[in-house]
């Protein structure tokens, strides 16, 4: 029989986990990338829009330079939830399992480390959420903890594709029309990037506002929702809901929250937030290569290991990460402060 805490086990384990859903990741950054360097190497595009000049038929063509993109190399910092395992919890009855007990030790051990296991890969993916949403919403990301110097990975968003609406003309104040600032953001995206977002993404506070429209009230058209039995009034579930289309955009409400580093609950969208965006933002998950002894640079999203301490008997596990999400058609991405 297989050791369960092999680290083959342990990576088979991971790939046929069922993830907790993460709409931001999923919708916007779809795609995996990995590296057998330290470093991940990332690409933005740029683009404009020429046209092709005119020339005599008797003439030279004309040079034109190529355009295409920039690549940008950043060392991510290390993510490595690490978990002591009791030596004593086989013997003693496992969450869920009924009074008295009916799971022999080995399956308890098992069960406890396949929970283990989906906690850390929850906490990773709730890390590349909260990132996610901070380049979405800012076209950078920040990157800061113990040991490791604060970073801004600046990828180079147009400074008009970040709003904040002043005084007068924040949504719910009169004569702000949600639908118009809708329609004039994605002209924008469309105008700086060629790009047309289809979603709009915003918290509940926003979401409460942009409803009580008029309108929005008259527009909406949220068929699909209502058949599916679910209410406009509140949010359902962590993650993005459906709320209904209007005037060609996708209407998702969004909440999420993490515990901050100084153990604080956040929100993962502050109140106000409103995204523009489609999966022509081309989004990517870049992960760098596991700096392990027992790995070498290995490419894998999760690295998890196990390992035994002699003195006390201690057995541990951890799962190692180096990621960073990357909208490579960052101006593809706009986002609004609205109330």
């Amino acid at each position: 029989m297989a050791d369960m805490f092999s680290t083959d086990v342990l990576i088979r384990t991971v790939n046929s986990m069922k993830m907790a859903p993460s709409f931001l990741l999923d919708r916007f950054f779809p795609n995996i990338q990995t590296e057998e360097s330290e470093e991940i190497h990332f690409d933005v595009q740029n683009r404009t829009r020429r046209i092709a000049p005119f020339v005599s038929p008797l003439v030279a063509g004309k040079v034109v330079a190529a355009e295409g993109y920039t690549t940008n190399t950043f060392k991510p910092a290390y993510i490595k939830p690490k978990t002591p395992f009791d030596p004593r919890r086989p013997l003693r009855r496992a969450m869920g399992e009924q009074i008295g007990g009916n799971l022999a030790p080995q399956d308890r051990l098992r069960l406890n480390l396949a929970l283990t296991l989906e906690d850390h890969i929850d906490m990773i993916n709730r890390r590349l959420e909260v990132m996610a949403a901070e380049a979405l919403r800012l076209g950078r990301v920040t990157v800061s903890g113990e040991s490791h110097p604060t970073e801004v990975v600046s990828f180079g968003r147009d400074g008009g594709h970040t709003i904040v609406k002043g005084a007068g003309s924040k949504w719910g104040d009169a004569g702000v029309k949600p639908l118009d600032d809708l329609q004039n953001w994605a002209q924008q995206v469309l105008k700086t990037e060629g790009a047309q977002p289809v979603d709009v993404v915003m918290d509940v506070d926003s979401w409460k506002v942009f409803r009580a429209d008029a309108d929005v009230d008259k527009r909406l058209d949220n068929r699909r929702v209502m058949d599916n039995a679910m209410s406009l009034d509140a949010q359902m579930h962590e993650g993005g809901v459906y709320m209904g289309t209007v005037d060609g955009f996708n209407v998702w409400v969004y909440s999420g929250w993490y515990i901050d580093d100084d153990d604080v609950e956040q929100p993962i969208l502050p109140s106000g937030t409103v995204i523009l965006s489609s999966a022509q933002l081309e989004g990517v998950r870049a992960f760098g290569a596991i700096q392990d002894h027992d790995a070498g640079l290995v490419a894998l999203p999760y690295y998890p290991k196990s390992w035994v301490t002699p003195d006390p008997s201690q057995r541990w596990l951890m799962t190692q990460s180096a990621p960073l999400v990357v909208p490579t058609r960052v101006n593809a991405s706009l986002s609004a402060s609205v109330l």
